[in-house]
């Protein structure tokens, strides 16, 4: 998802730039043309802006992990499925686009978990999921 993000926002200011070099060769400006390139500057402006602090992180795997007692939800909408995993410590979340196949769900459900994340603690990169009371490995998705 990281590399995605990061993409389209170089995608959306290339195409914003071609397009402002379109329209000063043609010497003809409509605001709706006007309006599609400011729009697609900001969109692109704001994907970089998410995600270029993040990249040093990326690029040399310099992780952070975090682990602690955590809940597990699975938040579902239409045809898309993610897992959220929150530290019940820290109160922090971090979302997974894959769902770990565990007996069951939600906030009455502690587990102990790893979660790797770049050091800005935006991007999530990998997780375990171990037993509460054991520390037994459950699920991981490296």
């Amino acid at each position: 998802m990281y590399y995605f993000m990061l993409l389209l926002g170089f995608f959306f200011i290339l195409i914003a730039i071609g397009a402002i070099v379109f329209l000063f060769k043609q010497k003809e400006f409509k605001f709706l043309d006007v309006g599609k390139i400011l729009f697609a500057l900001l969109i692109g402006n704001f994907l970089l802006i998410i995600t270029v602090p993040s990249l040093k992180s990326i690029l040399f795997e310099e992780y952070d992990v975090v682990e602690g007692e955590c809940s597990i939800e699975i938040i579902s909408s239409g045809r898309y499925t993610e897992t959220e995993i929150t530290l019940l410590e820290t109160d922090e979340w971090f979302t997974f686009s894959d769902v770990p196949e565990l007996d069951a769900y939600g906030k009455s459900i502690p587990y102990y978990c790893e979660v790797t994340l770049t050091e800005d603690h935006e991007f999530g990169i990998s997780y375990k999921i171990f037993d509460a009371s054991s520390r037994e490995l459950l699920i991981t998705n490296k």
